[in-house]
């Protein structure tokens, strides 16, 4: 059995946007702080948090324009009352009165571009000039992106139905508009400079603390995105720069159709002869971001679902190719020696491709929730073992007591005596809720090295509180949480779990 990178330990899923703010969405303030000083008094030691990186269709943090572009919405504008660009009167009037439970994304983006439109004209020649060093250490994504979204709001963001220089990226089309949108490209360069700042100095906080942060990473990117824009040959794409192929998965019980994600896949041949740079500095930027990384969907590293382009109903067409394997993860390990990764590995995967996760050493993931279908399950908790991390439910699950309203009573009554309660009233929710205790309970008990607990389970919220309904365009991503409420959160319970299951450990 492979040794775990990690003290055994525990931690809580909550992302960005759920946090407390005043101005309609999570942002990095004191809140945020706060939020990691509760969690440290539970004995929790990791945060992890939905990609940070800017949200796309839906709202969807996974499908973003860029992989290594942050979420300008998190920046705070209390900031820039500190560095003297706003006043504190000012502020108030960026301040949101409306609902506190949900994120409100139009509201969010109006106020932030209304923001750094107020304050790019009182910048100071001391933080231009700092904006530029920052400029320069990042140049090798943050010029295309900010030139791209320049670009996107003259011509769209489906940069396929740009003028052919354009797409093409002929230099001397690129320097002409560059010029011509100077002072937008320089507004999407202090947006990312604001929000790595302020990241940066937040998650530095949080690790002095004791807590160390999880983060995300999609495995695909959007076909839309500056990404590929910037780096055709990395892509399946024709001479026309239209995709060949896209990802999916194939016809299952859950679909007779298949899925069609329409993200366009990798050129891995093409990627292997440059030794997968631009994976690796992918892999690193995340890094910097984060103390540790969930790889998503990471069966697709052995083999991913392609799906002819033309095909837009159905995924019955596909077949399987092979993905880069251990030759990509190798770089990975060589590059970041220490890093701490965890293996999405959820939904149907066959015998071989479990041989090939297992083999890669990598943490592998256990959902609580997925072990109480009547069938045998490596996610029943019994069957944990230590070099996994086990969650009561993921960002995709309902909530626990959501959850438990679902199942089938015969399978409640099951779980419910597989965690040791007893008794009526297990539907009362609230940060009482007994029967979601008795589960986390559980879960800590097991031998998984770390486990994860979703915000919304801690609290013992319902199913309306749930963060995403796959295969549901609209209406996910939104859920909130007040400071009252997370301060009502039974803290002595779970202090108490962490240490009698020894899990209050940090990490060295």
């Amino acid at each position: 059995m492979a040794k775990a990178p990690i003290n055994r330990s525990s931690g809580v899923l909550c992302n960005i946007s759920s946090l407390p703010s005043e101005f309609g969405i999570g942002c990095f303030n004191k809140d945020a702080e706060n939020f990691a000083d509760v969690l440290l008094d539970m004995g929790f030691h990791w945060w992890q948090v939905l990609p940070i990186t800017m949200i796309g269709y839906g709202n969807s943090p996974y499908s973003s324009l860029s992989t290594f572009a942050g979420n300008a919405l998190y920046i705070n504008p209390a900031e820039f009352c500190n560095l003297g660009l706003l006043s504190w009167d000012e502020l108030n009037s960026f301040k949101y009165y409306g609902e506190p439970y949900r994120v409100d994304y139009d509201f969010a983006r109006n106020n932030i571009a209304r923001l750094l439109n107020t304050v790019i004209p009182r910048l100071t020649q001391e933080i231009k000039e700092k904006i530029e060093v920052w400029r320069k250490e990042n140049e090798y994504w943050i010029e295309d992106y900010a030139l791209y979204m320049a670009l996107a709001e003259v011509y769209g963001y489906n940069w396929r139905n740009w003028d052919k220089p354009l797409q093409a990226r002929d230099k001397a089309a690129l320097d002409k508009k560059k010029a011509e949108l100077s002072n937008r490209v320089f507004y999407y360069v202090f947006e990312q400079y604001e929000f790595f700042r302020e990241w940066t100095a937040l998650k530095a906080s949080i690790n002095k603390k004791g807590i160390k942060i999880i983060g995300d990473i999609p495995f695909y990117v959007a076909t839309n995105s500056v990404d590929v824009w910037a780096n055709p040959k990395e892509f399946q794409l024709g001479e026309d720069l239209v995709e060949k192929a896209v990802a999916g998965v194939p016809p299952d019980a859950f679909s007779d159709v298949g899925q069609i994600w329409g993200n366009v896949l990798y050129d891995f041949k093409a990627q292997a002869k440059s030794k997968y740079s631009w994976w690796r500095l992918r892999i690193k930027h995340n890094l910097e971001m984060y103390d540790a990384l969930r790889l998503d969907h990471f069966r697709a590293f052995y083999n991913y679902f392609s799906i002819p382009a033309e095909d837009t109903d159905t995924a019955k067409n596909g077949h399987w190719e092979m993905g880069p394997g251990m030759e990509l993860l190798n770089y990975f390990k060589k590059d970041n020696p220490k890093a701490f990764f965890i293996a999405e590995d959820l939904g149907l995967i066959d015998d071989e491709c479990r041989a090939f996760i297992d083999s890669t050493g990598i943490p592998t993931m256990r959902v609580f929730q997925f072990g109480f279908d009547g069938t045998p399950s490596c996610n029943i908790p019994y069957n944990y073992e230590v070099n996994t991390v086990c969650y009561s439910g993921t960002h995709d699950n309902n909530t626990l007591l959501g959850w438990l309203y679902e199942v089938h009573p015969g399978t409640r009554d099951y779980v419910l005596k597989y965690c040791g309660y007893e008794g009526a009233g297990w539907g009362m929710g609230g940060p009482q809720c007994g029967s979601t205790k008795a589960i986390l309970k559980a879960l800590a008990m097991t031998s998984s090295i770390l486990c994860i607990f979703p915000i919304q389970d801690l609290l013992g919220y319902g199913g309306d509180t749930r963060m995403n309904i796959p295969g549901v365009a609209e209406g996910n991503w939104m859920f909130r949480v007040p400071f009252d409420q997370i301060m009502s959160i039974d803290r002595n319970f779970f202090l108490d779990v962490n240490n009698t299951y020894g899990r209050n450990r940090g990490q060295d």
